[in-house]
């Protein structure tokens, strides 16, 4: 009896889900962390505020037109041709999978969502855009491939193509690639209980060249604090800032900073930024928000000037409690440590 009546209520469930999906309607969100992207601006890379003449939040899931959106997130921030494009997760609630999305600016204050650019039968997300000769190329993050996947721009910035694989075999999360003394690096978290703990380190001479493992790689293991990548490594005059995601307790609860002292093909040194890395951290106005990335920019002279700041970073950010309100710098250093960057 209890049998037949747990049957006829799960026949009952799929036959309205039937019907949902029937009349195109899409499910409710599978997450209910409601990410959106703010931008901050600063005199430097580590001393960042809400800027008064930017709304926040930039962007939201409503602003997503061509797809059911549950949250945006993980933007990236490029400018070309005189135009700022942030490119950014979108989860698609139809299918539950990461896509990746367009959205433009002229000014970073009116930002216009433009589509879809890149969407696999896998999820996509963290789109790591960088320009190098004369292409613009995208490494996202597809750990459900176990691959490290390289993308061109055939028809930028709309369309994509895969073109090679840089590595495969482990769960790479939010693969970070920069350019120092002529060599390619790149970070990537592995925890292959995605512990958010483990941080490798890979370098190769040529962008779709053979990758090699760092001799001091893991640079970080068995701490969450500190492992997964939080945006680009930033060059300032004084060296190389590697951004982390604070994962513990929680995923994505902060951003720490490290100076990266040395890096050579056979030796690694980074320290905090400050005294201790939990005394240098971005963080979001209020306790009921949490920051996953942060992608920085140093902002063109004309436009520096306009936000009276030389740095733009973009983040994404639990949309729980956004404030639209300047406040005190977001990312500083403990006082008597000073700042390294410009």
């Amino acid at each position: 009896m209890i049998g037949s009546s747990l049957a006829r209520a799960a026949r009952n469930r799929l036959a309205g889900y039937a019907r949902r999906l029937l009349r195109g309607a899409t499910p409710p969100p599978r997450n209910k962390h409601l990410w959106s992207i703010g931008i901050y601006t600063g005199a430097s890379p580590l001393t960042l505020a809400a800027d008064p003449t930017i709304p926040c939040p930039v962007l939201t899931r409503e602003q997503v037109t061509d797809v059911p959106a549950s949250f945006v997130a993980d933007p990236f921030l490029v400018r070309a041709g005189g135009t700022w494009q942030m490119f950014f997760e979108v989860l698609n609630r139809r299918n539950g999978r990461g896509e990746i999305g367009l959205a433009t600016s002229d000014d970073l204050v009116h930002w216009h969502y433009r589509q879809i650019v890149l969407a696999e039968p896998f999820h996509l997300s963290y789109p790591h855009v960088f320009e190098w000769e004369g292409d613009h190329w995208m490494i996202p993050e597809t750990h459900k491939t176990r691959t490290v996947r390289l993308y061109r721009a055939t028809h930028y910035p709309l369309e994509w193509r895969l073109v090679h694989t840089l590595m495969s075999g482990e769960r790479f999360a939010d693969s970070t690639l920069f350019r120092h003394a002529d060599r390619w690096w790149l970070f990537t978290e592995t925890s292959p209980v995605m512990k958010h703990d483990t941080l490798r380190l890979y370098s190769a001479d040529d962008l779709t060249g053979r990758w090699t493992e760092h001799p001091s790689s893991p640079i970080v293991a068995g701490d969450a604090h500190t492992a997964r990548p939080a945006g680009r490594v930033v060059a300032t005059s004084r060296g190389l800032l590697r951004f982390a995601q604070d994962c513990a307790p929680r995923y994505g609860l902060s951003v720490n900073a490290f100076e990266i002292t040395q890096l050579t093909a056979d030796t690694y040194e980074e320290r905090p930024v400050g005294d201790n890395h939990f005394d240098v951290r971005l963080e979001p106005h209020g306790p009921a928000e949490t920051l996953m990335t942060i992608t920085h920019l140093r902002l063109p002279p004309g436009l520096a000037g306009q936000h009276e700041r030389g740095w733009a970073a973009i983040a994404g950010q639990l949309a729980a409690r956004l404030a639209a309100t300047a406040g005190p710098p977001l990312l500083s250093p403990r006082r008597g440590a000073g700042s390294m960057c410009d």
